[in-house]
């Protein structure tokens, strides 16, 4: 699931009568950047939901193998609107979902958290960014992974920077509130039994939803394509 129902306030004046997701870095829409990453992960199946704009992101994408999970008259935030769309993509068990308003550089992030995902012991699996490797993110970070190994435990932190991109059972939606919640309800319910686990991504990342970041999003496109 990409995530495109956001108004984005921080955008602004750009989203004023754009939604983020179809603004432009290097002369393609966030949105496709971000459905790149999902063909390119060979992800079968793709939603994106939609609410600010939504005619807009329904055109840009008619015709191609994506479904559309509108959400109205309110917007439901992540966990409610993931909650909304998983009738649409068949009830799975477990599910990607991917913010669509950063870009990377690197190994393919869905593909790294395909391979290091093991429901045994994982009920959510983040990728992280280290600061150093996050461009355009201003704080100390989100997580902290327990111990040295690639793939870890997490408890929240000042640390490495959640990326928008996790695997997720859909089993933690279980007992949230009706209507508009966040995510992070289920990442605490995960973290709280030791089943929260995260990856660090090799690459950059660079977070585009304030007008500054595009620029800096395009120079990090560049000079990863210069070699």
């Amino acid at each position: 699931m990409l995530f495109a129902a956001g108004f984005g306030t921080r955008m602004r004046p750009l989203t004023d009568h754009t939604p983020k997701p179809l603004i432009k870095v290097a002369g393609r829409a966030l949105l496709d950047h971000a459905l790149a990453l999902a063909e390119g992960a060979a992800i079968p199946r793709k939603l994106v939901n939609a609410h600010y704009l939504a005619a807009q992101i329904e055109t840009h994408l008619a015709g191609r193998d994506v479904a559309i999970s509108m959400e109205h008259p309110e917007i439901l935030d992540t966990g409610g609107g993931l909650r909304h769309a998983l009738p649409a993509m068949g009830d799975p068990s477990a599910v990607y979902t991917l913010n669509t308003d950063a870009v990377w550089t690197g190994p393919n992030p869905l593909a790294a958290l395909a391979a290091a995902w093991d429901p045994a012991q994982m009920d959510a699996l983040m990728m992280l960014v280290p600061l150093e490797q996050a461009h355009g993110h201003k704080g100390q970070g989100d997580f902290v992974m327990d111990g040295s190994d690639a793939c870890a435990p997490l408890r929240r932190g000042p640390g490495a920077v959640y990326s928008g991109a996790q695997i997720m059972k859909t089993q933690l939606l279980d007992g949230a509130p009706e209507g508009a919640f966040s995510l992070n309800l289920c990442w605490a319910k995960a973290e709280a039994s030791g089943r929260l686990w995260g990856i660090a991504h090799p690459g950059l990342w660079c977070d585009v939803g304030h007008p500054g970041g595009i620029a800096e999003a395009e120079a990090l496109l560049a000079s990863a394509a210069a070699g």
